[in-house]
């Protein structure tokens, strides 16, 4: 393997302020604040969204119809899809 071409790989701590949540892992960026966890110096790196406050991790993620989309599509095609009743009536062989 060359030696020199990889970038230095640091251990950094994210902080995720919106949940009060931290972990720690390895990472190549930097930060100007460092914080010392078991003796060992890890960069603190603020993150916006981590997995312990996206909406589709927490399980609170809402869905929004707008405009009834959902409604309008349900009453334009009401029986013609997915239901035996509504199926057409068989036609007459072509003579």
């Amino acid at each position: 393997m060359k030696k020199d071409i990889h970038p230095a790989y640091h251990p950094v701590v994210y902080v995720d302020h919106g949940a009060n949540f931290e972990f720690v892992s390895r990472s190549t960026q930097k930060s100007g604040e460092v914080r010392k966890i078991d003796g060992v110096d890890h960069y603190v790196l603020r993150v916006d969204i981590s997995s312990a406050s996206h909406p589709f991790y927490t399980g609170k993620q809402k869905f929004v119809d707008t405009a009834g989309r959902i409604e309008k599509f349900q009453k334009k095609f009401a029986g013609k899809y997915g239901s035996k009743a509504a199926a057409p009536a068989s036609t007459p062989a072509a003579k």
